[in-house]
């Protein structure tokens, strides 16, 4: 039994809350990727849902709660993704959102937070600003401030994600590893509890940007490691100030934590578009970089990765894509 803070009952048990929408995600097996990377390699894909992100699952446990035992209000910090699916699943259930997110953040998922129906408030700093607001938003209003892999609701929306691999669809066979983009660490600490309670013969391995390693760091130390900036194209794991409870979860439940360049983080976006047909943001393609810089770990393995978002700006992503293809020319 692994002992976090995530309950495996609870986590079966949100699928009955969960909007099927979110759930039942396909998983199969990408030959021509795999033939590319030198692995059998499995997509599970997050992206094919109203927000096109894996935020919904835990986002909807967050709402159905708040339905049910108040306030009806809340609100968050994000770089984009949670901040949508919060309103989605805010604006279903009559719920008031607010949403603080960095001016820089990406346009097309501030556009789309504001077209579903949230208020939102723009800091001049980065996402750890914008959580220091939201903080003071919800004291001041008394309104329930919603906290990305903090909450669990968070962790254990997204570690039903874990349940799907674990029980594999349409008879998938067993994979020995699974690649998880590392940020706050909600997806990560809630996937790995399941597969080492469930799977535990597979190999956990987190992957964050080079630009961007607090989490990271703070694994390999064993204490919480912050840093004084970040710089990376991967804006939705781009936090400096990892949780402490957190941290102690993904130190229970991560086999390895990697650090990846940013020429491999487009180098995957590219791979994915050519071999798998899927346009995704820089996160999303953190597992394919990984297996990119360290090829010979996953030699012959049966390796997953989560594809966990698809919000990008189209520009920034023919530019990060064109950039790779003229690298690899």
């Amino acid at each position: 039994m692994v002992e976090t803070r995530l309950d495996t009952a609870r986590i079966r048990a949100a699928r009955r809350v969960i909007d099927p929408v979110f759930l039942d995600t396909p998983l199969y097996r990408c030959e021509a990727l795999g033939a590319e990377l030198g692995c059998a390699v499995s997509v599970k894909l997050e992206t094919a849902n109203p927000v096109r992100s894996f935020k919904g699952r835990g986002t909807e446990l967050v709402a159905s709660g708040l339905a049910e035992h108040g306030p009806r209000a809340a609100v968050c910090a994000s770089a984009g993704n949670l901040g949508q699916a919060l309103a989605w699943s805010g604006r279903g259930r009559g719920i008031d959102v607010t949403v603080v997110a960095s001016r820089f953040a990406s346009a097309t998922k501030l556009e789309r937070i504001r077209a579903l129906g949230a208020r939102l408030e723009l800091v001049d700093g980065d996402f750890d600003m914008a959580r220091e607001r939201a903080v003071a938003i919800a004291r001041h209003d008394g309104i329930r401030l919603v906290e990305d892999s903090l909450d669990l609701e968070t962790c254990e929306g997204a570690a039903t994600i874990g349940l799907e691999l674990v029980d594999g669809v349409d008879g998938a066979p067993a994979f020995d590893a699974v690649l998880i983009a590392l940020g706050g660490g909600a997806m990560a600490t809630g996937v790995g509890h399941v597969v080492k309670e469930l799977a535990p013969h597979a190999e956990v391995l987190c992957v964050q940007p080079l630009g961007a390693p607090a989490m990271t760091r703070s694994w390999h130390e064993r204490r919480v490691v912050t840093t004084e900036s970040t710089d990376t194209i991967a804006d939705g794991v781009a936090g400096r100030c990892p949780i402490p409870e957190v941290l102690d979860d993904l130190l229970l439940v991560a086999d390895d934590a990697v650090l990846v360049r940013e020429e491999s983080i487009t180098a995957g976006m590219r791979m994915l578009l050519d071999h798998a047909g899927l346009v995704v943001e820089p996160s999303a393609a953190l597992g394919v970089a990984a297996i990119l810089e360290d090829r010979d770990r996953f030699a012959g393995r049966h390796v997953v990765t989560i594809v966990c978002g698809s919000n990008v700006d189209v520009a920034a992503y023919h530019r990060w894509v064109g950039a790779a293809y003229r690298r690899g020319s």
